[in-house]
């Protein structure tokens, strides 16, 4: 699949992420391993992080000088942004100028700010509207969004097959997914649940992909799905992932952001690189028609 930044615009990508964390006395520590893991672990380049010399935001439009290049590393810029504890108005700032050199208005800022200037329940929001605009993109097929009633519109055998998985073969998809569900204590989806689609192809996604529900696995899933589709929903998502289990303006806890501990950028870096590597984006395929084939052969038809 194509890689979000190719490895002709590393050196200047990666100078622009450094630049657009130079405030407060420079990047943090899980910055700085944002930065190194991208270049180890996604461009297989070892790079000391603290060796890169930082592009301002001028200098950075010159050098990456396609909009759609632009606007991806604008996005890994807006990952590093999260990734400062706390989030700060000079950092919020310094993107900010990134984006008008860039010439990107971009729904990740808006949160941002808002996180800062009005706290996490205005990032929350945010996030929501931006999400909800973009459910239907993001619904198992057999789940589709079919009027305003959502999934309570859908046909009862669909979520009758959904809770029969669990008599699919050993080893298959569907039991894979059943068991998923049920290691984890979760209540299958159900058609009183507005979001019942999205989860179904989520979580048909954690199943292929091989990753639990833990706040790392959630951020480094993301990745994937933007390694095999370089789309802005999967880049909603990855916020998505970000909010809650990162800045926590999503679910409100105070657990340490889950990208802090050691080795845990490495995961989110060679997430971006499995799904480069995938033949297909396996996210919103018709996984119920697939339930009843092996696992490992549903893998191996995406090259996972």
């Amino acid at each position: 699949m194509p890689r979000i930044v190719d490895r002709a615009h590393m050196e200047p990508a990666l100078a622009a992420l450094v630049g657009s964390c130079d405030v407060d006395g420079g990047p943090t520590d899980e910055q700085w391993a944002l930065v190194g893991a991208l270049a180890t672990g996604y461009f297989h380049t070892p790079t000391d992080p603290r060796s890169v010399d930082p592009l301002p935001p001028e200098q950075a439009a010159a050098r990456l000088d396609d909009d759609a290049l632009r606007h991806r590393v604008f996005h890994l810029m807006v990952f590093a942004e999260l990734c400062r504890h706390p989030l700060t108005e000079a950092q919020v700032e310094r993107t900010d100028a990134f984006a008008r050199a860039f010439g990107i208005t971009d729904e990740g800022q808006t949160m941002a700010r808002d996180l800062v200037a009005r706290g996490n329940g205005a990032a929350e929001a945010d996030y929501m509207r931006v999400f909800d605009s973009h459910r239907s993109e993001l619904e198992e097929p057999a789940l589709g969004h079919l009027g305003d009633r959502g999934p309570a519109e859908v046909a009862p055998e669909v979520f009758e097959r959904i809770h029969a998985l669990g008599d699919c073969p050993p080893g298959s998809l569907g039991r894979t997914f059943a068991e998923f569900y049920a290691d984890n204590g979760f209540d299958l989806p159900s058609p009183e649940d507005p979001y019942a689609g999205v989860f179904t192809a989520h979580d048909m996604t954690h199943v292929i992909a091989g990753y639990g529900p833990t706040g790392l696995e959630e951020v480094a899933l993301g990745a994937m799905q933007i390694g095999m589709a370089d789309s802005e929903v999967h880049w909603i998502q990855f916020l998505g992932n970000l909010g809650v289990h990162e800045a926590r303006f999503v679910h409100h806890t105070d657990a340490p952001p889950v990208l802090a501990a050691p080795g845990a950028m490495e995961v989110v870096a060679h997430g971006f690189e499995r799904g480069s590597a995938t033949r297909q984006d396996f996210t919103l395929v018709d996984h119920l028609a697939m339930a009843d084939l092996p696992l490992e052969e549903v893998r191996d038809r995406f090259g996972v």
